[in-house]
């Protein structure tokens, strides 16, 4: 007599992580499996997963295929338990660790060490289905005579005369044609209500179609190309990337540091900070200090544009680039502005150690308000960095170069740093920007001796 059976979920990948791809099952069916150990590989849109068996038992049936994209909670596998004992189903928000997207899927693989996949006895009913979201309300029509030729015979722009400078500067901040209003003041005048409620109804009315893109023009590859197939985490890195591009105005700004009082403070801190912490104090955490407090002085710089609305965060989340051969994640520092240098470099170490060991979890990955990027390290002096959705900019320490400055009439060897600034146009003006790298630049050049590292 065959044994009970145990009906496997997607188990929910982090709080903010509803669902998953199955990349591939490291199992098939008629496979022994061990409570623990990996059973299958997810990829969400923030890293890449290994997914522990909840059970032991032989793996009977596989639901979900590879490259099918399931809701946390949907049955993907029936394994016989063979015991005739059934587990209780784990917490709803019982997940697995997800690991950051590897290289290659060939390498070891890590177990997770969290709670594995959810576990629902059998026979279980099956999950209800999510309810359709209602249909989008269909617009109303505009209201009778909106157009000026509607039972008024051919259209006929108003003559110049007719527009007064508070109308013409309405049309201008609405970006209204004039000729297109119908006046409903004395003598047909167009006025300034006029103005505003044309362009209330324009908003209200749907929007035209796109016009049809040409197909991008078709590569050629020759017989020594070699084609690489795109990891999950390329594409959506690749999408989110374009639509940062494509939906917020990125404008520049840079600044040159004199980090003199910053390598020095280093320089006599560094050998016993070591000692005591056990790895290496870097300049990164005395720039993020310097965004810190400058966010702190700008507070609208620690925002996130919402349409009609500007959402300024309390908590100043900082997010920290980590690149990596195949991919580039940006942890988050949650209410970073409460650390100190050394708290700052603790955390920093923390996040990149298990980045690179692919022991992240996927809210480690979300919620970030504001990013610093760390790109010269690699020698780089100007970057023009894509600032992430939903934050308002993007900070980038260049490399540290001791060049001749003029100072005081004197020529002297300084070491110097470019500070780069990419920036949401809708959410700050030039002088914002500049206020707020005006901010970081002096507090890095206040730095000294004294400075406190802890």
């Amino acid at each position: 007599m065959a044994g009970k059976t145990t009906r496997v979920v997607m188990p929910q990948l982090g709080e903010s992580v509803h669902e998953g791809t199955i990349s591939r099952w490291l199992v098939k069916p008629g496979d022994k499996i061990v409570e623990f150990e990996p059973m299958l590989e997810v990829d969400t849109d923030k890293v890449n997963a290994e997914v522990p068996a909840p059970v032991s038992g032989i793996l009977r049936e596989i639901l979900a295929k590879e490259g099918e994209t399931v809701q946390a909670g949907a049955e993907i596998a029936v394994v016989e338990t063979g015991d005739g004992q059934t587990p209780p189903p784990a917490p709803a928000d019982a997940a697995p660790s997800p690991a950051p997207a590897r290289e290659g899927r060939g390498e070891g693989r890590q177990t997770p060490s969290p709670a594995p996949a959810a576990a629902a006895p059998s026979p279980a009913p099956a999950a209800a289905a999510p309810s359709p979201a209602p249909a989008a309300a269909a617009p109303s029509p505009a209201p009778a005579g909106e157009g000026r030729g509607e039972g008024r015979g051919p259209e006929q722009p108003a003559e110049p005369h007719r527009y007064s400078p508070g109308v013409q500067m309405a049309a201008s901040e609405l970006k209204v044609d004039l000729s297109r209003v119908t006046g409903t003041g004395i003598g047909g005048r167009v006025t300034k209500k006029d103005v505003q409620d044309f362009a209330a109804k324009a908003k209200a009315a749907p929007s035209p179609p796109a016009p049809a893109t040409a197909p991008p023009a078709a590569v050629t590859r020759g017989d020594a190309d070699e084609v690489v197939q795109l990891t999950r985490v390329r594409r959506l890195i690749a999408e989110n990337m374009t639509r940062a591009k494509q939906t917020i105005p990125h404008a520049w700004q840079t600044q040159e540091a004199d980090m003199s009082g910053v390598v020095a403070n280093r320089n006599a801190s560094k050998a016993a900070f070591q000692k005591q912490e056990g790895f290496s104090l870097t300049y990164l955490p005395y720039v993020m200090a310097a965004a810190l407090s400058a966010l702190r002085e700008n507070p609208h710089v620690n925002a996130t544009f919402n349409e009609t609305e500007l959402i300024v965060h309390r908590d100043i989340n900082l997010g920290i680039s980590v690149g990596m051969e195949d991919t580039l994640l940006v942890p988050v520092i949650r209410r970073a502005d409460g650390l100190s240098i050394a708290g700052l470099a603790r955390a920093v170490n923390d996040l990149a150690t298990r980045a690179r060991s692919k022991q992240l979890k996927a809210d480690e990955l979300a919620g970030a308000t504001f990013t610093v990027n760390n790109s010269g390290t690699f020698g780089t002096l100007f970057s023009y960095s894509v600032i992430n959705p939903g934050q308002a900019g993007i900070l980038t320490m260049e490399a540290i170069v001791e060049r001749p400055v003029a100072v005081n009439g004197l020529i002297g060897i300084k070491p110097m740093m470019y500070l780069c600034f990419s920036f949401d146009h809708r959410v700050l003006d030039g002088l914002q920007a500049a206020r707020f790298l005006t901010a970081c630049r002096k507090w890095l050049e206040a730095v000294s001796l004294e400075t406190p590292v802890y």
